[in-house]
Order: structure tokens, then C-alpha cells, then sequence
């Protein structure tokens, strides 16, 4: 079973944050839909090869938990990691902590499909893709019963 990988590091600005000065939701979204794209890209599922061959990738699910907050200048780490590989589905978790505390701030997990583009309808994964996802295949406990 492999760990989980860093998939994005960055800092909250100012701008991030809202009335109740910590990081506003949206921003938590951002930071793991970059998270994401790094780990697609770990995958061979980079936008070159989905631009060259009529593919795409769509989030079908997605939950939050928010466990602490975040605030300006906190620096954040996001550590991402395979549960289910299916034929034309990945369903993954990111894990956001604060990256001067190790603290968790926030988890999400995502159902991702992979589709062609044209069809737009699902389509099966490459094997070389299902067999790299398979690599980062972790158990995670997550926050919340399916």
C-alpha cells in the first residue's frame, strides 16, 4: 500500500479570507482542485494527453470536512492518495494540513471520471493509467460514513 503524496503546497493571502477572517470556502476548493491536477498529471492524465486524444476529466462527487481553520499567512500542504481505481473512475482523497502545525484542516473526497470528450460520456482509462492509479492506491479513515 503506498502513502499519500504532496500534490500542492501554498499559502493563504489576504484576499482568501472572509468576514470571519479565515480562509473562505472557495479557497479551500481551489487549493485541492490544484491539488488534483498535480496528482492527474503523477498519473500520466496531463492536459496535453487529454487535449491530444479527446478526453477529459469530470468530478461527479465531491465532500468536504472542515476541521480547522486557516488564516493569512498560514502555509498549507495538500497530500492526495488513490482508494478505488474502477475501468473509467478514480475515487481519491486530499488532505489538506497546515504545514507549520501538521494539523488537518480539511479533507475531501472526490469521484473523478474519465470521458471522452466528443461522446461526452464516460469511457474507459488506458491500462497504463488504471496500473499508475493502482501505485497510489491508499486506506484512508475517513471522516464520514459512505
Amino acid at each position: 500500500m503506498a502513502e499519500m503524496v504532496e500534490t500542492y503546497r501554498g499559502t493563504v493571502y489576504p484576499w482568501h479570507c472572509d468576514h470571519m477572517d479565515h480562509m473562505n470556502v472557495m479557497w479551500y476548493v481551489g487549493k485541492f482542485d490544484e491539488g488534483t491536477w498535480n496528482f492527474f498529471s503523477m498519473l500520466g492524465v496531463t492536459p496535453s494527453y487529454l487535449r491530444d486524444n479527446g478526453r477529459g476529466m469530470a468530478a461527479v462527487d465531491q465532500r468536504i470536512a472542515y476541521k480547522r481553520e486557516l488564516h493569512a499567512g498560514d502555509t498549507v500542504a495538500v497530500r492526495t492518495g488513490a482508494i478505488e481505481v474502477k475501468e473509467k473512475s478514480v475515487r481519491f482523497v486530499h488532505e489538506m494540513r497546515n504545514a507549520e502545525t501538521g494539523e488537518v484542516s480539511a479533507i475531501t473526497l472526490l469521484i473523478g471520471v474519465f470521458i471522452d470528450t466528443t461522446a461526452r460520456k464516460a469511457c474507459a482509462f488506458p491500462l497504463p493509467f488504471r496500473e499508475r492509479m493502482e501505485q497510489f492506491k491508499i486506506t484512508y479513515d475517513l471522516p464520514w460514513k459512505d
